[in-house]
């Protein structure tokens, strides 16, 4: 029996990498522009217990699936308990709307306690969401885009205590999918739907995961194994007994001093039982923080069963650290329809620009440009790394 009481917090403290004090955000600016103004030097890189470290980023922009948007996302970081035992407590939220009438909504959650023996994970989203679906399987063609109109609620709870270096606990997940229109006919998706107006997946999960990560907006030196099963069943309101079983694991390695980090992730997911309702279905982009499949649509590839492998090397631009670089490449194939087999690939690479928006918490801004097989391309957002 492990005694949790004994957490290696030494060990924990070694990991807990402190920048030195002329590490800049972009709050920065005005001095760097302006080096005549003067301010107060303090080690501001330093955590404080309780507080909140945030980062903001209103913005007007273009979506590959959204068009023209308006929206605002926010990282509120803050460790709940001494930074040098207890990993850093990430709360991800905000909201946009498009000229498509998109409306997107989402407030995600990772919470740690004391010496993290309990983890605390929530991931809560509302949409409205006219959109394009392709159809299933991985050889399908931009050409094809189908229009469809739905909204979706969803709401994840999960709570995991700590078992010597693993985690384990389980929650409840539902997926309700409503208002559902098919603007085209003899589709793969009104074939597979079969009409229907609303899909519920309701069901309880276990979950099971090895997690040596310290800060997860920006990891540099560890590892993260996670293991989900979770059972729908028409008990609880779903539409379907259906199973499903997701396989995540990400590393990260740093390169000696240079502050610079080979990373690999990759998401795995696989449905069987009765049939899953066609938006539970995995596709590229909609995974926790819709980062699969960059270089692609969101939605752009879906099937029953979905295997994803990227790998992304991170850079200082400058010595400050307000400026990184990345550049990636990743591959996906979802399985064909109705056959379930994998029998495609589709290959994605790009390259991006970090600027860092909190230098507290490590949060960065990315700006990512990705290129797909037959003229997928596109820009990329997100706040806090993609993996």
């Amino acid at each position: 029996m492990y005694n949790l009481d004994l957490f290696d917090s030494a060990n924990f403290a070694k990991k807990v990498k402190k920048d030195s004090v002329s590490q800049k955000d972009i709050t920065d600016l005005p001095k760097i522009i302006l080096p005549g103004i003067k301010a107060k030097v303090c080690d501001t890189t330093k955590p404080i217990k309780g507080k909140f470290m945030p980062s903001f980023f209103p913005a007007i922009g273009y979506t590959q699936v959204s068009g023209w948007l308006v929206s605002a996302t926010a990282n509120l970081s803050v460790y709940t308990d001494n930074p040098d035992s207890t990993k850093l407590s990430v709360i991800k939220t905000g909201g946009e709307y498009s000229l498509k009438h998109q409306t997107i909504t989402w407030f995600i959650t990772n919470f740690w306690t004391k010496n993290n023996k309990i983890d605390f994970i929530g991931d809560c989203r509302y949409y409205i969401f006219p959109s394009n679906t392709y159809g299933l399987g991985t050889n399908t063609s931009l050409n094809n885009a189908d229009p469809i109109d739905y909204s979706y609620l969803k709401i994840y709870e999960e709570v995991l205590r700590r078992f010597g270096s693993f985690y384990a606990g389980g929650g409840y997940d539902l997926d309700y999918h409503y208002n559902i229109k098919a603007l085209s006919e003899n589709t793969d998706f009104q074939n597979y739907n079969q009409g229907a107006a609303s899909t519920t997946s309701s069901g309880l999960a276990a979950h099971v995961k090895y997690d040596t990560r310290i800060n997860m907006n920006n990891s540099t030196d560890a590892n993260y194994v996670s293991v989900t099963y979770r059972y729908n069943s028409t008990l609880l309101g779903s539409s379907n007994d259906w199973q499903y079983v997701l396989l995540e694991a990400t590393k990260y390695i740093p390169i000696g001093k240079t502050k610079s980090v080979i990373a690999f992730w990759t998401w795995n997911e696989f449905t069987f039982g009765c049939k899953a309702p066609y938006f539970d279905l995995p596709s590229n982009g909609w995974d926790t923080y819709g980062n699969t499949g960059r270089g692609y649509i969101q939605s752009r590839f879906r099937g029953k069963d979905m295997v994803y492998l990227e790998s992304e090397y991170r850079f200082p631009i400058t010595k400050n650290g307000l400026l990184g670089g990345v550049v990636f490449v990743n591959c996906e194939s979802e399985s064909q329809w109705p056959s379930n087999k994998f029998e495609y690939l589709a290959p994605g690479e790009g390259l991006g620009l970090r600027i860092k928006m909190n230098r507290q918490s490590k949060v960065n801004l990315c700006i990512d440009y990705g290129f797909g097989i037959l003229g997928s391309r596109g820009f990329f957002f997100n706040l806090g790394e993609v993996f």
